[in-house]
């Protein structure tokens, strides 16, 4: 089997590469958007740095020609000057969509966000969900999979966790009274294998989350308590961290929103848990926080 990858310099991607490269015989199109992105690529005989646009799906059919299964990563939460959620969420996975038509690819998996919904008010979560009628409306067999706050070494969640529990006070959104239900990086690239393996007729929609419900709050202080280390958390009230990030945002031309608060602070809620459908064994929190820690997890 051979599978392309689009966004295969994020940190989901480098993880799904050394997945395959060190498990499997899966051939892989690795597809990023520069030559400095090629440079972070593992180096392996089963991997096929690729360099990829959006702007032109023939010319992206012809770059993911041979895939059987595409996985489409490539996304943004923060938007800029030159990168809107439209560009990079909806028209980026129109052009994936239309080329793996055009290719004939047997299977389509798209990572999108749980909350996502085309109806939104949020306009990330809203993005999200116009790019996963995309992929319904493509008539293509698909895999949707809805994911929470991933954790796994140098994910943004991660990073944000540990740099908060390393210090002897912290102040977070809201205190930190907001749910979350984080997904262990390795259990989500599991899934995407095994949706590229078993490539079921249809549109499925999963959402897939971590075995355990907790707070932010709780999640930091879970994190230093592993560290050897006690943090005093406080609170940013979350209308102040809105105002200013809208001003800020407006003289920028985009970067951290109040869009962007409201997906970070908004409950993370999983009705149906898709580890079972997607043959996933999900590993304890405290298991996910010991790999993300490493070295300095206190002995």
């Amino acid at each position: 089997m051979k599978i392309a990858i689009t966004g295969a310099n994020s940190s989901v991607g480098l993880n799904l590469l050394k997945h395959i490269a060190s498990e499997t015989q899966i051939k892989v199109i690795a597809g990023v958007r520069s030559e400095n992105a090629l440079k972070s690529l593992p180096e392996s005989d089963q991997i096929e740095p690729r360099i990829i646009s959006y702007d032109d799906s023939t010319k992206l059919a012809s770059s993911l020609e041979g895939a059987d299964c595409i996985v489409h990563l490539a996304g943004i939460l923060i938007e800029s000057k030159h990168t809107s959620y439209t560009s990079a969420n909806v028209d980026a996975t129109a052009a994936v969509v239309d080329a793996a038509l055009k290719t004939k690819a047997k299977h389509l998996v798209f990572i999108s966000v749980v909350g996502a919904g085309a109806d939104s008010p949020n306009a990330y979560f809203r993005s999200k969900g116009q790019a996963e009628e995309l992929v319904k409306q493509s008539g293509m067999s698909a895999s949707i999979i809805r994911t929470p706050i991933l954790l796994g070494v140098d994910t943004a969640g991660a990073n944000s966790i540990i740099a908060a529990a390393s210090q002897t006070k912290t102040k977070i959104l809201g205190g930190g009274n907001y749910s979350m239900q984080p997904l262990d990086i390795d259990d989500l690239n599991k899934a995407i294998l095994h949706c590229c393996e078993k490539q079921v007729a249809g549109t499925s929609l999963h959402e897939l989350a971590g075995p355990e419900a907790v707070s932010y709050r709780k999640l930091i202080e879970k994190t230093a308590e592993l560290m050897g280390k006690k943090v005093e958390i406080g609170s940013i009230p979350i209308w102040t961290a809105k105002l200013v990030a809208a001003i800020n945002s407006r003289i920028k031309g985009g970067g951290f929103t109040p869009a962007v608060i409201d997906v970070i602070t908004t409950d993370e809620t999983v009705s149906s848990n898709a580890d079972k459908a997607l043959d996933i064994e999900l590993t304890p929190l405290l298991t996910t926080l010991g790999k993300i820690l490493g070295d300095k997890q206190s002995t």
